[in-house]
């Protein structure tokens, strides 16, 4: 089937209820179009973030070969917080390829911090060259500022790379993206869903639409990569985007408000009644016992009320038990609802009821101790759904107030710290309706 137009026009809304853009054409909010979109997944994987009194630490007591890995005899005490500007200095400009170009090194809290920004021309097949090039500068810059001799140098190589390439994950290094290495990726295109959506609601400092919404512009930016929004497929990805993660037509916002002091069904009796209001949903026969069930003549719109309704129905529910740990569950009792309620199918066709099975079953059963901040839409029981599942498990470690083991501010924190001071990261909402509006 050859690709149709999109015609479709929405309004942008933040998440206070406030109009952001009007009678946006529904393209402009495309990975491949949007501005703001290309600059938030450019940063993705160009960014870094560095602890550097955590550096000068492992240095100090040499802990430097990875977790519960201390070298006894090693201690080398570097000053890297006294010098932290020389060698962001000296870092800034190895890193950077020509004059006036993308590259930065930013200091932060005092100097103890740094955000670093490998240039866009550094990346030329990989983008692995966010972490490798950053760690290199820091590695030479370490060596040259602190005037490391020879013999110790391997030492601060060793702090900085951890246990690569030994290990190949740098896990341990001291420069973290949020993104993770190649090879953990379960498959073509899944690059920008191997990010914990703990490392997202401390980016976003827990705010459950803004999570989402950064969420979701990874989640369906992968899907174009993974060619899933090929031909007619496109325009169905763009409306569960609109809708679920940048609050289209206030929907998502209004769910929240109106129900924000009932239950879970309500969201859904609510939904429904605005979808049959909006023409979205209509009667396609009525049982004897009075049961009606009903159909669409656009199922990608219907899709996309329901995902914000999904995400809107674990808000309510969750935010009344200040805790994230049932957000499977939820996503569970909203599909079955629905489809009883309608007759119609489920967020994404009953792919994202069939995941929260899974994913209950291995953060609270066989595993335990995961919880879903560790998840992400790169993992074996979350990759099925096409973008509509892990927004909601943002929203919901953004909601709890730290029940969980691993907390955003657990595991985290300096994602926050530092990523979080990037406007397009912590307003994505606000970059990409002013990124639509560039387009228009």
């Amino acid at each position: 089937m050859a690709k149709k137009a999109i015609e479709d026009k929405i309004d942008l809304y933040d998440d206070r209820g406030n109009v952001l853009a009007s009678d946006v054409p529904l393209q402009a909010i495309s990975p491949l179009r949007n501005p703001a979109i290309k600059k938030i997944i450019s940063l993705t994987i160009r960014t870094g973030a560095v602890d550097l009194a955590k550096l000068e630490k492992k240095l100090a007591t040499g802990a430097i070969g990875g977790r519960g890995m201390v070298i006894r005899g090693v201690e080398r005490d570097f000053p890297i917080l006294d010098k932290a500007e020389e060698i962001r200095t000296e870092m800034e400009d190895m890193l950077r390829v020509e004059e006036g170009d993308d590259t930065s090194v930013v200091l932060m809290s005092g100097g103890k911090r740094m955000l670093t920004q490998v240039p866009t021309a550094r990346i030329l097949s990989d983008y692995s060259v966010g972490v490798t090039a950053a760690m290199a500068a820091l590695t030479h810059a370490v060596i040259d500022v602190c005037d490391v001799n020879m013999w110790d140098a391997p030492y601060v190589k060793a702090a900085v790379w951890g246990m690569y390439p030994e290990d190949p994950d740098v896990a341990d290094g001291a420069v973290k993206m949020l993104v993770d290495i190649p090879m953990k990726n379960e498959g073509p295109g899944f690059a920008l869903r191997n990010i914990p959506v703990n490392h997202l609601a401390a980016t976003v400092r827990k705010r459950a639409m803004q999570g989402a919404a950064l969420t979701m512009i990874l989640e369906k930016a992968a899907q174009f990569e993974m060619g899933n929004t090929m031909g007619p497929f496109e325009r169905g990805h763009l409306l569960d985007f609109a809708y679920e993660g940048l609050n289209a037509n206030n929907l998502l916002y209004n769910l929240i408000k109106d129900n924000g002091k009932g239950v879970l069904a309500d969201v859904v009796y609510d939904l429904v009644d605005r979808a049959k209001a909006d023409g979205v949903l209509k009667e396609k026969k009525k049982m004897p016992s009075g049961y009606v069930v009903y159909t669409s003549d656009d199922m990608q719109l219907w899709n996309a009320y329901a995902s914000a309704g999904l995400l809107a129905a674990v808000s309510v529910n969750l935010a009344a038990m200040r805790a994230g740990q049932a957000v499977p569950g939820n996503i569970m009792y909203y599909n079955v609802l629905l489809e009883h309620e309608t007759g119609m199918p489920g967020v994404d066709g009953g792919m994202a009821q069939a995941a929260s099975v899974s994913s209950s079953f291995f953060s609270h059963s066989i595993y335990g101790g995961g919880g879903p901040g560790v998840f992400y839409g790169n993992h074996i029981v979350t990759r099925h759904p096409k973008g509509q599942f892990i927004p909601c498990f943002c929203a919901a470690m953004c909601i709890d107030a730290d029940t969980m083991y691993f907390s955003p501010s657990r595991t985290s924190g300096l994602y926050g710290e530092v990523l979080g001071a990037i406007p397009e990261f912590a307003e994505p909402m606000k970059a990409v309706a002013e990124g639509a509006k560039e387009l228009m």
